[in-house]
């Protein structure tokens, strides 16, 4: 999957007033605040800064509003907010408000703050600063404080004397210190002043940085990239904390350790990563060392020798890589009618093989490379990763570990024993389900094979178009081709037809008339019956 995002071709000049256009008609209410607190407080300048400013110069669109209002007290602030929406003060050191202007209810609320300053206690922790809310200081010193140069600029926001709306030429009047915009501009991610210090003050930076890079398909800069390759190792770092137990000035202290970057944000950016680009990302957490500190079991892949007549392509680590390259190749997307990547699907590609080092025997022990059940194996790997991680509850973004792990477990399933015997309940099982991720292992086997380059010959692709076939089989027994006819006779009406109990037998006779069913042997109650009759009489079911 490709994110690749083209600059804008719309001139300055139209680009202002599709800018506008779209934020007076979508933002009203907010705007009506803005022109008060402008109109009240003279002094006050208003700016639109961080990711949203990024991405209006990028043309991409943005629902994460930040604003910077300074030249006015916090408190005079707070009460102007408060007539126009819902508003939370986010910590008074931080000097941060959510607000939620009336009519935008249903919306994420913006962030609106006084320009600040930020202390890093040097501890690089995520967010480990002493904050300090300043209605007078400098944007340009605000903006000093902020982790990349494409997030270093301000929009201000200024209105016509004459007219109801903002200025036309806003566009021109960007504050940019740090030349940020040329960094856009050129496709650079680039820190702020020095890296080394910047990620010093948080060591989640560098992985916001490898995420940026996947999303926008931008280059990280070399001095910040060096940056990111001395101090990664800090990822891993654990901060200890003597606790003494309350009302007991005598007993013996505790020591509680924390990561100094938790595991949540760590999986966060890691996640967000490879959905934007996952051969980017796999690319980049290879380089920066990241991957040691997060996900050292993957590391083994590399220099893990594959049978050469098979796998021609190298070892298990670059089989890995030309299975995330081949997600966006053209045999893929012409394959799927739906190419789109589920982030368990691209994750699965990524760990499909991690059982494989795990596993491998060699001759002697065995008359060629082998790595018998690696699929099992790699199911139970992932899961502990993914628990690791923290992968799960993510906030806007749908992920379920558990198919991650089904997908792994079964990535064999159109390699491993002969298609034409399996049965239709199998068939159903696992592709008109929505319990399990059908598609998505047909998608992941298909990457497989077509990653797996042997010596001689071309890809043998028999047995998941053998899988189609029997897919399409059953879709032919339905108008609808997702979900299959109902099942003839239900368990109560077996019980009830042959005075049986219930139990583990009323299930064997249900999976026999499903089977017959789908098979096309059978297609009215009346044949159910008849099938369980001639059961009746073979296995003396009593009536």
């Amino acid at each position: 999957m490709k994110n690749i995002l083209k600059q804008s071709k719309i001139k300055d000049e139209e680009k202002d007033k599709f800018f506008l256009t779209n934020w007076q008609e979508k933002n009203q209410p907010l705007i009506q605040t803005f022109k008060f607190i402008t109109s009240e407080y003279p002094q006050s300048r208003i700016y639109l800064v961080g990711g949203a400013v990024r991405d209006f110069i990028l043309n991409r669109p943005t629902n994460d509003l930040d604003f910077i209002i300074s030249g006015i007290e916090i408190e005079d602030l707070e009460k102007i907010l408060e007539k126009f929406g819902k508003v939370n003060l986010v910590g008074k050191n931080f000097s941060v408000f959510k607000f939620a202007p009336q009519g935008l209810e249903g919306n994420s609320p913006v962030d609106i703050a006084l320009p600040r300053k930020e202390y890093a206690l040097g501890t690089g922790a995520y967010r480990d600063f002493a904050v300090e809310g300043d209605p007078y200081l400098p944007i340009e010193e605000d903006l000093g404080r902020r982790d990349f140069t494409i997030n270093a600029i301000a929009f201000p926001i200024k209105f016509e004397k004459k007219r109801a709306g903002l200025k036309k030429d806003f566009l021109k009047d960007l504050i940019d210190p740090f030349k940020g915009k040329d960094d856009i501009k050129n496709k650079i991610i680039k820190a702020v002043g020095n890296p080394q210090k910047r990620f010093k003050e948080d060591y989640s930076r560098m992985l916001r940085a490898i995420r940026l890079a996947c999303q926008l398909n931008f280059e990280i800069e070399i001095n910040t990239f060096e940056a990111i390759k001395k101090q990664i190792k800090h990822l891993s770092d654990i901060r200890r904390e003597a606790v003494l137990e309350k009302n007991n000035s005598l007993a013996t202290p505790s020591i509680i350790e924390e990561r100094i970057v938790p595991w949540e944000i760590i999986g966060q950016e890691f996640l967000k990563s490879f959905i934007a680009n996952p051969l980017r990302a796999f690319d980049l957490y290879g380089e920066s060392g990241a991957f040691k500190e997060i996900m050292p079991e993957i590391l083994k892949m590399k220099g893990c020798p594959q049978p050469d007549n098979w796998h021609s392509e190298g070892d298990v680590w670059i089989h890995t890589r030309l299975c995330l390259f081949n997600l966006n190749s053209s045999a893929f997307k012409k394959q799927f009618k739906d190419p789109s990547l589920s982030p368990e699907l691209i994750l699965a590609v990524l760990l499909h093989d991690i059982g494989k080092p795990y596993t491998i025997q060699t001759p002697p022990l065995t008359d060629r490379i082998r790595f018998n059940e690696h699929d099992t194996e790699g199911g139970k790997i992932a899961e502990k990763i993914l628990n690791r991680l923290k992968l799960y509850g993510f906030p806007n973004l749908s992920f379920e570990p558990k198919k991650v792990v089904w997908l792994i477990s079964h990535h064999m399933l159109l390699v491993q024993g002969d298609i034409s015997k399996m049965r239709q309940r199998t068939i159903e099982k696992y592709f008109f389900n929505s319990y399990y991720s059908g598609t998505d292992l047909l998608k992941l086997s298909f990457i497989d094979i077509l990653s797996t380059v042997p010596q001689k010959g071309k890809q043998n692709f028999s047995d998941f178009y053998e899988m189609l076939q029997r897919i399409k089989g059953l879709q032919s027994l339905s108008r609808n081709k997702k979900e299959l006819p109902s099942l003839l006779i239900s368990g109560d009406e077996i019980m009830k037809k042959y005075n049986l109990p219930s139990g583990p037998k009323i299930g064997q006779l249900k999976e026999l008339v499903r089977e017959a069913q789908l098979r096309g042997e059978i297609k009215t109650k009346n044949d159910a019956y008849k099938l369980l009759d001639k059961k009746s009489k073979k296995d003396n079911i009593k009536k």
